[in-house]
């Protein structure tokens, strides 16, 4: 069973809590780690791409010309694929791009990009997200003093309306609520910074 210190926002050692093993030790599984990524991207795509056939595009639907005695190929309107400004043959329509993945692969790959991190010592655990103000500069500040840089992936529950707040507007940070946390932004960011509270909910819902 692996354990792991609680820092205080001066990075000072304030406790230390256990991680399970069935969490924390779970080997690294590449292939559902990408499945998992690639299920989340997909789920985000909008689909809306959409080209007109014939029926959609303007122009006449009257024949040019006569079908026989001109020497010419038969021509039906100005609207056929065939015509410049005619309409598109197979192209894209409006589609879901989402797939079904079901939620033990989910929890699985989550547990093992977790175990990344806490190998590579690229996650913290801290007592809470306490702020004054809902200021970028002061979460900036406090996250610095954490020793850690790079992106960031915050986890406390999302009644912390002013970490939510300081952190939205920093493209290197990103909050996220325990029970929304995804493989994604677990790989996506370099550290995790998660409270302790926050991680006896995470650890709950990965063993239930």
């Amino acid at each position: 069973m692996p354990t792991i210190e609680v820092k205080d926002s001066k990075n000072q050692k304030v406790g230390s809590v256990d991680l399970p093993g069935d969490v924390f030790s779970y080997p690294f599984k590449e292939h559902l780690v990408h499945e998992a990524v690639r299920n989340y991207r997909a789920s985000l795509r909008a689909g809306t791409h959409k080209t007109k056939v014939r029926g959609e595009v303007a122009g006449s639907g009257k024949k040019p010309f006569k079908q026989k005695g001109t020497g010419r190929a038969r021509q039906g309107g100005a609207r056929p694929p065939i015509h410049r400004h005619g309409g598109t043959v197979f192209g894209p329509v409006p589609r879901d791009y989402s797939y079904k993945m079901n939620v033990r692969e989910k929890k699985a790959a989550l547990k093992a990009a977790l175990s990344r991190k806490l190998r590579d010592k690229q996650l913290m655990v801290v007592d809470r997200f306490d702020l004054d103000q809902p200021k970028t500069k002061l979460l900036a500040d406090r996250i610095s003093a954490l020793g850690v840089d790079g992106k960031v992936l915050l986890v406390d529950f999302a009644e912390n309306v002013n970490l939510h707040l300081a952190s939205r507007n920093n493209p290197k940070l990103q909050m996220a609520d325990p029970l929304k946390v995804n493989v994604y932004d677990v790989v996506n960011n370099r550290y995790i910074v998660i409270t302790q509270a926050s991680l006896q909910k995470l650890v709950e819902v990965l063993q239930g």
